[in-house]
């Protein structure tokens, strides 16, 4: 089981800044699934900063969501936030 999510913020139009409750900070790009289903409304910029944690993932207003799993095995350190 991966690592859950605590804190999310929407650090441009298609990236995701992760908290997850191993103490990692990760990025997750969801460019790649922009062209599907519901989450082409994910282009919204608006709608996009509505994320929010959900039950170790994230959701947004739309309920839209992605999985804990696919948040941290999809994501890469975000190396703006390790200590020195």
């Amino acid at each position: 089981m991966s690592p859950q999510v605590i804190q999310v913020e929407p650090i441009s139009p298609c990236k995701l800044r992760l908290w997850f409750d191993n103490g990692e900070v990760r990025q997750f790009d969801v460019t790649p699934y922009l062209d599907r289903g519901v989450f082409t409304q994910l282009t919204d910029p608006h709608l996009f900063q509505s994320v929010k944690p959900f039950f170790g993932g994230v959701q947004w207003r739309h309920e839209q969501d992605l999985s804990a799993d696919t948040l941290y095995l999809q994501s890469e350190t975000d190396a703006s936030w390790q200590l020195a």
